[in-house]
């Protein structure tokens, strides 16, 4: 199973700025595109800060704001930058940490190649219970556990599924509400599952079962 990458959520047409763009400029992009931050990238593209609009403000406070100043010289740096790859919870953990609202996302060589913002985070977290309980029966109880689709009940409200039929071992039962909660948009997990026999396999013999389906 594969958590959401941030290439897979992010913006990849960004507006950008260079050490020289000034002021002025950066205040009618985020006017125009409806944005409040500009990432700031040298000759060779790669992130060197970002100008946010609390950047702008805190200037614009302490009369450092004349629309002639330049970006490199307002800008926030380093900046604090994710990968394509990374996954969307480490992105959000950053964000969270560092109190940010958006993220430049660079490749190998640190050159931008797109936007993560709070918004987009969000988004992808506010899933409809039912595109959470089929990811749960596709992903995971079929695919990852080898079990029929109806071996297990998946019931979601709210972001919150709860799991409930009989396993084999405990060991399955552990795996399957541990993996449950890794799924992105879920809140939280509760469990009315049973097993037969204690363990990480199921049966005396050693082998792991099915599932039995429900009626």
């Amino acid at each position: 199973m594969k958590r959401r990458r941030v290439g897979a959520v992010m913006t990849g047409d960004v507006v950008r700025a260079y050490g020289g763009t000034s002021v002025a400029e950066m205040v009618r992009w985020m006017a125009e595109f409806g944005i409040n931050g500009v990432p700031v990238v040298d000759a060779d593209d790669k992130v060197i800060g970002v100008v946010s609009a609390t950047d702008l403000e805190r200037a614009r406070r302490t009369g450092d704001s004349s629309p002639d100043r330049c970006a490199q010289a307002l800008m926030s740096a380093p900046a604090r930058t994710v990968r394509a790859d990374d996954s969307v919870i480490r992105a959000a953990r950053l964000m969270t940490s560092y109190g940010i609202e958006r993220l430049p996302v660079v490749d190998e060589e640190a050159r931008l190649v797109g936007m993560l913002t709070r918004r987009d985070v969000l988004r992808l977290f506010a899933r409809s219970d039912d595109e959470i309980r089929d990811e749960v029966i596709d992903e995971i109880v079929v695919r990852m556990m080898w079990l029929g689709p109806r071996s297990i009940d998946v019931a979601v409200h709210d972001g919150v599924v709860t799991l409930a039929g009989c396993l084999d071992s405990s060991g399955q039962v552990a795996v399957l509400v541990r993996m449950t909660r890794q799924i992105d948009g879920v809140t939280a997990v509760v469990s009315r599952l049973t097993h037969r026999y204690e363990g990480a396999y199921g049966g005396p013999g050693g082998t792991a079962g099915r599932g039995d389906p429900l009626p």
